[in-house]
């Protein structure tokens, strides 16, 4: 076999990684998908890409075209390989002692949680259990295609499991991170505590969630993670890329 054979291989099962969460679509699997599919095609056609590229390479401004090209994908590399470290280092950083939980909520399926919301939930569950003084503020409105709020849907669940009712506090005006993370804040601030908060949400959206909620005026934020399914993970984790620089650069 091949090094071609190899990387049209290797290129074709990261586009199955995109694929597989359809139909779920976002920025992070279109975006997947654009950037196998023409790697793909570069390396099945590299013979006439070497040739194109020589011809463009002759000109003055295809010199300045593909240098450009190079100095854009190794920036786009070099982000990329910062943020996942800041993203996994975010996802790790468990309270040390007790906090006030933040639940932040996703897609209800008419009254139940989605599977995605279920798993947040457990890990808020299994650490509430360890934890019986802490509370938790789930935080979620509701969509137009929801029966009920997110923080609806999530209070029930968590009681069903057997948490306290008293324990949990609604928060169900959110439609973002940005107002979950506003409007549970005020919350604190209603109940007279510290903002010394513990997100619980996916690992990959942890180290966004925590840059919001400091600049919502977060003193201390600290992560418990959900586990993510695999098929999603690729997908959303790019979409977080995309979520932090658009923070960064357009909020």
């Amino acid at each position: 076999m091949s090094l071609r054979h190899i990387f049209a291989a290797l290129e074709t099962v990261l586009l199955m990684l995109f694929l597989a969460p359809l139909p779920v679509i976002n920025a992070g699997n279109a975006v997947g998908i654009v950037i196998s599919l023409t790697a793909l095609f570069i390396t099945c056609g590299w013979d006439k890409f070497v040739l194109l590229l020589g011809a463009v390479w002759r000109g003055a401004a295809g010199k300045a075209v593909l240098t450009a090209a190079v100095l854009l994908l190794s920036a786009s590399a070099a982000c990329a390989f910062i943020l996942s470290v800041s993203m996994i280092k975010a996802m790790k950083k468990r309270p040390v002692k007790p906090d006030l939980l933040i639940v932040l909520g996703c897609k209800v399926n008419g009254k139940r949680p989605s599977r995605m919301l279920r798993r947040r939930l457990n890990a808020a569950f299994e650490y509430m259990s360890e934890h019986k003084s802490v509370r938790c503020i789930v935080s979620g409105g509701k969509g137009s295609d929801e029966k009920i709020t997110e923080a609806e849907a999530m209070k029930r669940y968590l009681v069903s499991k057997g948490i306290d009712a008293d324990r949990i506090i609604k928060e169900e005006k959110s439609f973002s991170t940005d107002e979950n993370m506003k409007n549970s804040l005020e919350i604190v601030d209603m109940l007279g505590l510290e903002r010394r908060i513990t997100v619980v949400t996916d690992g990959f959206h942890q180290y966004r969630a925590g840059l919001i909620a400091k600049k919502r005026g977060a003193e201390e934020v600290h992560a418990i993670s959900a586990r993510t399914e695999p098929r999603y993970i690729f997908t959303y984790w790019i979409r977080e890329w995309l979520g932090l620089i658009k923070l960064r650069f357009f909020s």
